[in-house]
This record gives structure tokens, C-alpha cells and sequence, in this order.
């Protein structure tokens, strides 16, 4: 039997891999400029000040941007796993209870009551032989 297939978890994709490499081009741009500033000028000019400053915050900002992906992508695996876990504790308790050989060990879930009880219970007419079945 082919295995159905499951929607996929939420996962940074296209977009947030489009900033980070946006982020690091800028970051490269910067960098590059303010090496050819350098080399071509001996004093600290203006332009290599801002040249420096746009390099510097455009690397932090790509790495920001990078470990907030990251973060994202470790955090919607985690989601799914979860998803996945709480699902099979739920299957495995549904199937423990249909298989229990006493009722001692596992709650059942509840049934819907037979046909007797319906029609006492529609009559106003209940069992009232002092055994209660109600929790308290």
C-alpha cells in the first residue's frame, strides 16, 4: 500500500534565503568598496567611513537574518516531531484501549449507549437502584 503523503511542516524557505543572500551581497559590496578606498587614498576620508559603517552593518545584518533562518527551520522540525509524537501517543492509546483485556489497566474511551438505555433515557425513566456510576 502506497503511504499517504502528509502536508509538509512550515519551513523557511524561498523568502527568508532571499534577505540572507541579499544581506551578504550588500555585505560584499561594502566590503569590496571600502578595500578599494583604502588602497587608493592614504587618509581617512568620509566616504570610507560610510563605506565602512555599510559594511559592517550589512555583515550583522545578514548574520541575523542567517541565524534567524536557522532558528526558524530548527523550530518548525521540532513542530512536526511533535505533531508526529502526539499523534502516535494518541493511535497507540486509541488501539491500547480497544485491545485491553481488563479495564483495570487502561480507561476506555466512551460508547454511545444501547439501544435499552435510550429508550428508559427518553422516558424520564432511570435507574435509580442506589449503584451510581457517576464520578465525583
Amino acid at each position: 500500500m502506497a503511504e499517504l503523503s502528509r502536508p509538509q511542516p512550515y519551513q523557511p524557505g524561498a523568502v527568508s534565503l532571499f534577505f540572507v543572500a541579499k544581506a551578504g551581497v550588500f555585505a560584499a559590496a561594502f566590503w569590496i568598496w571600502l578595500l578599494v578606498l583604502v588602497l587608493r587614498t592614504s587618509s581617512a576620508t568620509g566616504l570610507q567611513v560610510l563605506a565602512a559603517t555599510g559594511a559592517i552593518t550589512t555583515t550583522l545584518v545578514a548574520v541575523v537574518l542567517g541565524a534567524r533562518m536557522a532558528l526558524q527551520h530548527s523550530a518548525a522540525i521540532r513542530h512536526a516531531e511533535t505533531k508526529k509524537l502526539l499523534v502516535d501517543i494518541s493511535w497507540d492509546a486509541f488501539a491500547a484501549a480497544g485491545n485491553a483485556e481488563s479495564a483495570g489497566k487502561v480507561v476506555p474511551f466512551p460508547t454511545a449507549p444501547g439501544d435499552g438505555e435510550r429508550v428508559s433515557q427518553r422516558n424520564g425513566a432511570r435507574d435509580r437502584s442506589g449503584g451510581s456510576d457517576r464520578r465525583r
